[in-house]
């Protein structure tokens, strides 16, 4: 038998993966147009294998239209123009290279370190030990038990109308956001709700005035819309809406996180959000709220959103339950001007449509009954002890060249560098003692001082003590080398 045929690894029947042999023959040319398969009989024979194994995985090429058979004559490969990837006989031209933009995103840097739950200081990872289960997962049996139709064939692309009434009467209370259920859209997540600012409100060449350092995310976002972001350093008041528009005066959009800048943890004073305000309602320019986690304040009181300021309607605000609950749930939110509502169900249409009618069911359903409230109101007391105890800890045991800082919200603290110290060595040494903190470069869009980024919402079983004394064991070593 002229043809050499192996059948293919693997736990499918015989006949199946003889028919995945063959095929494969067919496809890479081995059996050209016109090819004569071997008699049933002949290949049984030949490869040890009962007749009707054989006569299955024909049968099954020839439904698939790989062959065709003719009364009184042999199994024959179909016509086909050239073996599957081969070039045509008039090609004036080999294939095309990658599309540029292909090209741009293979060599965009890559994505930071994902987030480890079981190692200390995971910045954006909540006490997922805490997180009350038996509640959640008896709203989930309930739902499941009795599930609703209407959210079994597909919602509404603003998401589901009681979570966001929930959301709304959260927001608030808690957040002085001035909305109604109905500016409110459900989305997968804060990446999501950027990715969808973006699709509608940007052109390509838009410049972009966004915070330096930044949310890393917000990077591939502009890349993806064409726009170009330009850095405003932050400082001990975060944004800095004056500073900003001398930089870049024909800008018309800035992404900011005034309630608790990321990675800083600055919080930006009424002065600046009137005057961040002002400038848009000046420039007829949108400001985009990301408030990604000032559900936990810590210290002082708790400062009111941008967007309950904005009486101009300028104002875009975003936040997620990542942190509140858990990252897996990739729930958020946009609260969005009227005008813009609209264009943004045409684009979130385009997207996705919404996500999971029943997860976002369960999210309402925990808002309603009281769970999220009695949820958040405990883990602010772990949070704020968790965070006085990591900063003076830290004073203990790095001393006072190794500052650590922390904002009045949030999870997360920075432990300052030595300048020359490359923090992203800095991580991975961390790293291989158990840790992952992140370094602050990896989001800062120029050269700033370096850092870690110590997440202190889940310590993961550790002691403080002990997950700080590896610390500083693995970062003396590079800091006395810098």
């Amino acid at each position: 038998m002229p043809l050499t045929l192996a059948l293919p690894d693997g736990d499918h029947p015989l006949h199946r993966r003889l028919y995945l042999g063959l095929r494969d023959a067919i496809l890479d040319g081995r059996l050209g147009e016109g090819s004569a398969l071997p008699s049933s009989r002949a290949l049984a024979l030949h490869l040890g294998l009962a007749r009707n194994t054989v006569l299955a995985a024909y049968d099954q090429l020839a439904a698939e239209g790989f062959t065709e058979a003719r009364r009184g004559s042999a199994t024959r490969v179909s016509a086909r123009q050239r073996p599957v990837g081969a070039p045509s006989a008039d090609a004036a031209a080999p294939p095309s290279a990658l599309p540029s933009r292909t090209v741009e995103w293979s060599a965009a840097p890559p994505p930071t370190q994902g987030r480890d739950p079981s190692r200390p200081f995971a910045p954006g990872v909540p006490d997922l030990a805490a997180f009350p289960h038996a509640e959640w997962r008896r709203v989930l049996g309930r739902l499941w038990r009795r599930a609703p139709v209407e959210l079994m064939c597909g919602i509404d692309p603003l998401g589901y109308l009681p979570l966001r009434r929930a959301i709304a009467a959260h927001l608030g209370r808690h957040r002085a956001v001035r909305c109604t259920a109905d500016q409110v859209m459900i989305v997968g997540g804060s990446q999501q709700a950027l990715d969808l600012v973006a699709r509608v409100l940007l052109e390509p060449g838009d410049r972009v005035l966004v915070e330096d350092p930044c949310y890393g995310g917000q990077a591939g976002v502009l890349r993806a819309a064409g726009a170009v972001g330009i850095p405003v350093a932050v400082d001990a008041e975060g944004f800095d809406p004056e500073r900003a528009e001398r930089i870049c005066p024909q800008s018309k959009m800035a992404f900011v996180t005034p309630s608790h800048q990321f990675p800083t943890g600055a919080t930006m004073p009424l002065p600046r959000r009137l005057a961040l305000i002002d400038w848009a309602a000046r420039k007829g320019g949108w400001i985009i709220e990301d408030d990604y986690d000032s559900d936990f304040r810590h210290a002082g009181p708790p400062t009111a959103s941008l967007q309950g300021l904005d009486r101009a309607g300028r104002t875009v605000y975003l936040g997620t339950f990542s942190k509140s609950m858990f990252p897996g749930l990739r729930l958020g939110w946009l609260v969005l001007p009227p005008p813009l509502i609209p264009a943004f169900v045409t684009a979130r249409r385009v997207a996705d449509m919404a996500p999971a009618g029943l997860t976002q069911a369960a999210m309402a359903a925990f808002m309603e009954e009281g769970h999220f409230g009695a949820h958040l109101r405990r883990m602010r007391a772990v949070y704020g002890k968790r965070r006085r105890d990591l900063l003076a800890a830290a004073a203990r045991i790095l001393g006072p060249h190794l500052p650590v800082t922390a904002g009045e919200a949030g999870l997360h603290a920075i432990l300052w560098l030595p300048e020359g110290t490359d923090d992203i060595r800095a991580a991975e040494a961390a790293r291989a003692q158990g840790l992952a903190p992140t370094p602050l470069s990896v989001h800062c869009v120029t050269k700033g001082p370096p850092g870690l980024i110590l997440g202190y919402g889940n310590l993961a079983g550790w002691s403080l003590i002990e997950a700080l004394t590896r610390l500083e064991s693995a970062i003396i070593p590079l800091i006395q080398h810098a």
